[in-house]
């Protein structure tokens, strides 16, 4: 068998540090959160380096920090106690408005001009209106204030993705992506708290639709190009985006 070296055991073995790479090794994700927390806490100028470094929230990461805010909501409900009462609020009040603070943080990441794909912030949007649905209601209609203003701020951010991605031509995605479908189903199960942004959408597929008829429109075969584009995400690549999208 051939000869193996073999690492030589130390003398007066001692305690030592680990390096900061073995340390590392051993924290989970909620430990090197607040690791980071406490760096920045301390050193306000590793802020922008850290922002600058750390690679983008995905939608699915986004959702699922949202819906882990929702989890911890439903599950702080006291047992045995109507869950649309005062009482119920009050116990729950800290995590309601911990769900909709977050909501009104990651919103705006996903809307233009910070975000360049339509189809990224439909998708975010989609998901996050989803969550809005499940969001209590109250019997005291002043504690229902933050879900009526949830759903304001998603119908315009609807309303902004929607007349961008028009003006950017990528309105032959909200055409073919069934997003009226899906929009209108929002709509219904908010009582009509989207309407805006249903208007807007049915106001640009009709002006699509309408220029069309009109000889203002892209030929259709160019329009399937367009179309292609789009689903394949090489749509406006090596031409300069307008200002605002």
């Amino acid at each position: 068998l051939p000869s193996r070296q073999i690492k030589r055991a130390r003398h007066n073995v001692t305690g030592r540090p680990l390096s900061l790479p073995r340390l590392l090794e051993t924290l989970d994700t909620e430990a090197l959160r607040s690791v980071l927390q406490t760096i920045c806490q301390r050193h306000p100028e590793l802020n922008d380096e850290i922002v600058s470094t750390a690679p983008r929230p995905s939608v699915a990461a986004t959702l699922n920090v949202l819906n882990n805010y929702q989890t911890t909501l439903q599950n702080a409900f006291p047992l045995g106690v109507n869950p649309s009462s005062d009482y119920a609020y009050n116990r729950v009040r800290q995590h309601y408005m911990n769900l909709l603070e977050a909501l009104s943080d990651f919103t705006p990441y996903f809307l233009p001009p910070q975000e360049t794909q339509p189809s990224t912030s439909l998708s975010y949007l989609d998901g996050a209106t989803e969550i809005i649905h499940r969001l209590p209601r109250w019997d005291t209609a002043h504690h229902n204030l933050g879900h009526d203003a949830a759903y304001e701020e998603i119908s315009k951010a609807w309303s902004l993705v929607i007349r961008e991605a028009a003006k950017r031509g990528a309105g032959i995605q909200l055409q073919y992506g069934g997003w009226d479908q899906k929009l209108a189903k929002h709509n219904q199960t908010s009582g009509g708290k989207l309407q805006g942004a249903v208007d807007e959408l049915s106001s640009c597929l009709g002006w699509m639709g309408g220029s069309g008829l009109h000889g203002a429109g892209p030929p259709a075969g160019d329009a399937s190009s367009i179309r292609d584009q789009l689903f394949s995400g090489t749509y406006g690549l090596g031409v300069p985006l307008k200002a605002g999208w």
